[in-house]
């Protein structure tokens, strides 16, 4: 922002009454900047319109990526209930996946299987069974009132088979269940159809505060206002392209007999 601004740090620095060497160690990241610093360097620069995204990103610098190999040291129980206080402050969840059956609407044996998997991949402590169990209760949010929520799955995710075909049958029948719930949206992206957008990774909007994006890696925290408005965006072109209601049923009920 300085150099396109045509700055010196000297004479960044002069201009905002602060000595060279806090420009200079602002720019090392010795020192991180206050958010008052933040706003005063956007407005030297010319680029008040960027404070606000800084300012989020400086906030939770330290949570905005993290491993799940360290998020999981504890086990996987105690990561599925790090994110009860998040859940409990939301009240507009939308959730798109391209890869498992979103966390809110697995059945505790689907969601065994799955936690199975991530313990065998990732190498962590394995307490699948009582992380399951958190998971289940942590869904119960679905039934709790003044809360929405919007899901949004890639057909594929129907016909991929988690765990058995008798654990994905009772996976996919628990989807039509809910399915019929007043605060639940669920949405199925066909295959085979011209789409809005491609395919994207995992992601969570919490209201329109904070979104998480899941890699292999790595969990992604989203809280830059100007990158919340790029998933907020993308999740409505994906929902441009999903059935719901009689023909989502549909596709549920094919994947079912698919089984066989």
């Amino acid at each position: 922002m300085r150099r396109d601004a045509g700055l010196t740090g000297r004479a960044l620095a002069q201009i905002l009454g602060w000595q060279p060497s806090k420009v200079s160690r602002f720019q090392s990241g010795t020192t991180p900047p206050s958010e008052d610093d933040i706003r005063a360097w956007c407005r030297a620069c010319g680029t008040e319109d960027r404070a606000a995204d800084l300012i989020a990103a400086a906030r939770d610098a330290d949570s905005l990526y993290v491993e799940w190999r360290r998020a999981q040291r504890a086990g996987l129980r105690r990561l599925q209930n790090s994110y009860v206080p998040l859940f409990e402050r939301t009240t507009s969840f939308r959730v798109y996946t391209s890869t498992v059956i979103p966390g809110q609407l697995q059945t505790r044996e689907y969601a065994r299987a799955l936690l199975s998997q991530v313990s065998d991949v990732h190498g962590t402590v394995n307490d699948v069974d009582e992380a399951a169990d958190a998971r289940l209760e942590r869904s119960e949010i679905l039934r709790a009132p003044g809360r929405r929520f919007a899901f949004l799955v890639e057909e594929s995710v129907l016909r991929d088979v988690m765990g058995d075909a008798e654990t994905m049958a009772g996976q996919l029948g628990y989807l039509m269940t809910a399915m019929a719930w007043p605060a639940v949206s669920i949405g199925v992206i066909p295959v085979g159809i011209p789409r809005a957008m491609w395919k994207l990774e995992t992601f969570s909007i919490y209201d329109e505060a904070r979104v998480s994006v899941e890699l292999l890696s790595a969990a992604i925290t989203v809280t830059t206002p100007s990158e919340i408005k790029m998933y907020v965006d993308a999740f409505a072109r994906q929902q441009e392209r999903a059935l719901h209601g009689a023909p989502a049923r549909a596709l549920i009920a094919d994947a079912i007999n698919s089984l066989g």
